[in-house]
């Protein structure tokens, strides 16, 4: 009998002990001359060899032969599990049986040499593994119920390491350290050569764009612009004035590579997983290009066998060390982001491109954009065609020309462009968000953008979404210097007639385009010297005080983030307002230009309208930055109306700009 134990716990059951795949392996009932005290050590005996056996069909269910392990690489088994990492799991738990059945070959020998050995003695020598085995099978259990996958896999075993039990602490991290042989594999193939070996979908390293919730659209759907100033949901937003990537306005980040959160270990931060992906990145952008490394040399400082090395070093830890992980990756995350760094300011002369940035999407040449205005005003006054982009760019050409910008190299780069009804993007690029996709554009300035061929590898920096985002300011600085324009010349007009013999009407009518004036030019100085020259300073400041590629890119997107919150895009009360303001303005502009002599009594009419709508608009304005000032959230704002108000008039004036207007008209 003693024989048929061994061979049941060895996984082969026969008469006397029986397997049941419901309650597992048990003394058989037909055996009168057993004790029932030798029948429940028998049976205690017997739920080792249960878990044994179940152990070994697991093993054997997603391992097996070598046709059967490609099979399951490919493809989910029966239960619904794959993958390398449920492999290496297996072989973990095959290495940790291994003291099991060592432990029943001693037995044999022992029974062998020494006949008169009881039951006892056999139940004394396994006792270990009553604690283990169930520890154990928990895990396998836990995997198998919930289909846990890839590195969730590193995440259960870890959990369950953590009691206080030594035989199953030790064990469970042995299984860990066999399937962190996978995740060392993995990381180097992705951080030395750029290679995603992840079939399953396993790794914590996706290809793709991270899948962000989309909150934030409800949200923008709840606005409401009350006349009363600020609710308290925007004040809360203007608080916190972050680059939302949901906005409908922007576009969705186009990264190549991201995150894939759920796989991520507890015991691996975020914070290095990030690391992790960018040195990834970064090598896998060098090795797709046709790059020559003589001229900069490896991105990696042809280090790749001395970082595999130390990869390897740690995969033979028996234990997982965060701080030599850690230390690894900050080591290889540093080499990278010099090398980078070394490679886009000094060879590719970034802050001359970010020069470029400055001078054509944030209207840096005020003298380029004020002659493209003059020329293209009449072509982008009326809806857009299909033979308005080349109009527009032959205009922008003739422009440049004209201010002396002649650079060969340049010009080529940049083309403006018209989006209409009907328009095929060909060039990838995204129609202008103010408008919606089934609408046709008003006016042309509204449905133009720019475009720059960014060179390699500064596309890392000016990836798509980020030139779409400079396309928002863009359009939105030009149609502000547009409006200015358009009043500059109403003042020309009254210039010319100011020999004439003026009415009252006409007394209205200009005291009105002196208060949209002034509103428009403090807000074209608030927008080029409050917001785009002070962060471009700082921008360029950060960019010269680090030699590290990360530290460039976190200070531009702060930048550029800063420039979209500064300038009110993203707080929509604001942003809605002044665009309210800018169409009566030129609305106004449209009126003074067609009636050459004194308004007859229509457009008498029509400039009353003028006036009660920019008496509304000016006032809702006044009340959103004074509730801002005294809730002493935003400074952007405080300075706006600092630059607004900054004699009182606005104030004394019951915050209506052309409130003088009303006894006139």
């Amino acid at each position: 009998m003693i024989h048929e134990l061994l061979l049941a716990l060895s996984g082969y059951p026969g008469t006397i002990f029986t397997w049941n795949k419901r309650t597992g392996l048990q003394v058989s009932q037909d055996m009168p001359f057993l004790h029932p005290s030798e029948t429940s050590v028998l049976n205690r005996l017997c739920k080792i060899g249960a878990d044994y056996i179940r152990f070994r069909e697991f093993i054997e269910q997603h391992t097996g032969h070598v046709h059967q392990q490609e099979h399951h690489m490919n493809q989910p088994s029966q239960t619904g599990l794959h993958g390398i990492y449920l492999r290496a799991f297996c072989t973990g738990l095959d290495s940790i049986l291994q003291p099991y059945r060592q432990a029943l070959l001693d037995l044999e020998q022992e029974f062998l040499g020494d006949p008169h050995l009881t039951i006892s003695h056999a139940n004394y020598k396994l006792d270990e593994f009553q604690l283990l085995f169930p520890s154990v099978m928990v895990v396998v259990e836990t995997i198998k119920s919930q289909k846990i996958h890839g590195c969730q896999i590193l995440e259960t075993v870890y959990k369950n390491s953590c009691g206080g039990l030594p035989p199953v602490r030790m064990a469970l991290e042995k299984i860990l350290a066999a399937c962190h042989g996978v995740m060392y594999k993995q990381l180097a193939a992705w951080m030395l050569h750029g290679l995603l070996l992840d079939q399953s979908e396993e790794f914590f390293v996706k290809q793709g764009p991270s899948a962000g919730g989309a909150a934030a659209n409800q949200e923008e759907e709840e606005e409401d612009l009350g006349l009363g100033g600020l609710s308290g949901k925007q004040l809360r937003e203007l608080q916190d004035l972050r680059l939302i990537e949901e906005e409908n306005m922007l576009a969705p980040s186009l990264q190549q590579f991201s995150l894939r959160t759920e796989m991520l270990p507890s015991y691996i931060p975020i914070r290095v997983a990030e690391k992790i992906l960018f040195v990834g990145e970064s090598v896998q952008m060098f090795e797709n290009h046709n790059y020559n490394p003589s001229t900069a040399g490896s991105i990696l400082k042809h280090q790749e066998d001395l970082f595999a090395a130390e990869l390897h070093r740690l995969k033979q830890q028996p234990l997982f060390s965060l701080v030599d992980f850690e230390n690894l990756i900050d080591r290889l995350r540093t080499t990278v982001a010099e090398h980078l760094w070394t490679l886009m300011v000094e060879e590719s002369d970034l802050l001359e491109q970010l020069k470029i940035i400055k001078d054509f999407y944030l209207l840096g040449r005020g003298e380029l954009y004020q002659v493209f205005i003059d020329l293209a005003h009449h072509m982008l006054k009326t809806p857009p065609t299909a033979v308005t982009e080349h109009d527009v760019n032959v205009a922008f050409q003739q422009a440049a020309h004209k201010v002396l910008l002649d650079d060969d190299n340049l010009l080529p780069l940049l083309h403006l462009t018209v989006d209409y009804q009907g328009k095929d993007s060909k060039d990838g690029s995204t129609p202008p968000q103010d408008t919606s996709p089934r609408e046709l554009p008003p006016t042309g300035w509204a449905a133009l953008g720019l475009t720059y061929k960014v060179q390699w590898p500064l596309h890392i920096l000016f990836t798509p979404a980020v030139l779409e985002k400079y396309n928002v300011v863009f359009r939105y600085l030009l149609s502000v210097r547009c409006v200015q324009s358009q009043l500059q010349h109403c003042w020309a007009l009254q210039m010319q007639r100011k020999h004439l013999r003026s009415s009252q009407t006409d007394a209205v009518k200009w005291r009105l385009r002196n208060h949209m004036a002034f509103l428009i030019d403090n807000l074209q100085y608030y927008l080029q010297v409050d917001v785009l020259e002070s962060q471009f300073s700082q921008l360029l400041q950060q960019i010269n005080s680090t030699r590290d590629f990360e530290s460039i890119r976190l200070a531009h997107d702060h930048f550029l983030s800063n420039l979209l919150a500064q300038s009110f895009i993203l707080l929509k009360p604001v942003f809605h307002c002044l665009n309210e303001i800018l169409e009566l303005c030129q609305n106004f502009c449209s009126l003074v230009s067609q009636s050459v002599a004194s308004l007859d009594e229509r457009g008498t009419a029509q400039l009353d309208i003028l006036v009660k709508g920019f008496r509304r608009q000016s006032s809702l304005l006044f009340k959103i930055l004074s509730s801002v000032r005294n809730h002493q959230i935003n400074s952007d704002l405080a300075q706006l109306l600092l630059r607004l108000d900054y004699n009182k008039y606005y104030t004394q004036a019951g915050g209506t700009l052309g409130s003088l207007l009303t006894f006139s008209v």
